[in-house]
């Protein structure tokens, strides 16, 4: 149970995580997949400027350098990319963002509840406030033409399949990753973070066909790399505390 402090702790959480996620999924709409996690390859550059400037945390000059080649690379990536378009560009950032205030927020949360219950809660809390928007934006034209176009193209029961998967994989994964943080060594964190990046960023280009110029291709390659050189890097630091 919460009382109405902690609440209000959880409230800025949930909201830069819903922010986050909605971000997420309007540039995943608009862009390849590759492309997006490419440029949410960044979001250590956001942590580590907030952690610095806003928490007043001095963050190694190691740790600075590090974050060139994920520059660099994004930059490669934007400026040849088939798919780029600003919308999906600026969503990405966007997410970087909140995912790093609810990073920074999440700290300031922290209690004695384990991480299960501070994901379920700050989940809720999302869903209500993802609700009033939801319905002032798109509820009109998604229940006049939205639901039907899709229930034409796919049949009722795939949808409501679809929903149901799409929502259960996606809670899975941001929870086991939530409940993994708390159970291993920041190193074993890290590598299976950049693994994880890797992954989806590859098996989108062969599960869905993506072109990508051999610059795009060259530019991932060194934002990946320079994350897991940060990752380690950072998880080393940890260790030493």
């Amino acid at each position: 149970p919460i009382d109405s402090n902690l609440l209000k702790l959880l409230i800025p959480v949930a909201i830069c995580h819903a922010i986050g996620h909605v971000t997420s999924n309007v540039s995943f709409a608009t862009v390849a997949v590759s492309f997006t996690h490419t440029v949410k390859a960044l979001e250590p550059f956001f942590n580590a400027a907030a952690s610095q400037f806003i928490l007043g945390q001095q963050i190694p000059l190691t740790l600075w350098l590090s974050l060139a080649p994920v520059v660099i690379g994004v930059s490669m990536a934007s400026l040849t990319e088939l798919s780029f378009n600003w919308t999906g560009f600026i969503s990405a950032m966007i997410s970087n963002i909140s995912f790093t205030y609810r990073s920074i927020y999440s700290k300031k949360a922290m209690t004695d509840m384990d991480s299960t219950n501070l994901y379920a809660y700050i989940t809720i809390i999302a869903l209500f406030f993802c609700i009033p928007p939801a319905i002032f934006v798109e509820g009109p034209q998604l229940l006049k033409y939205g639901f039907n176009d899709a229930i034409a193209k796919v049949g009722l029961t795939k949808l409501l399949s679809d929903f149901f998967w799409v929502g259960l994989f996606y809670h899975l994964y941001n929870q086991i990753a939530a409940n993994t943080l708390e159970r291993v060594a920041p190193l074993t964190h890290a590598v299976g973070n950049v693994l994880k990046r890797v992954f989806v960023i590859g098996f989108s280009i062969i599960v869905f066909g993506n072109k990508i110029s051999l610059q795009t291709g060259i530019g991932t390659c060194i934002a990946i790399a320079g994350v897991a050189i940060y990752s380690l890097i950072k998880a080393k630091i940890e260790e030493e505390k």
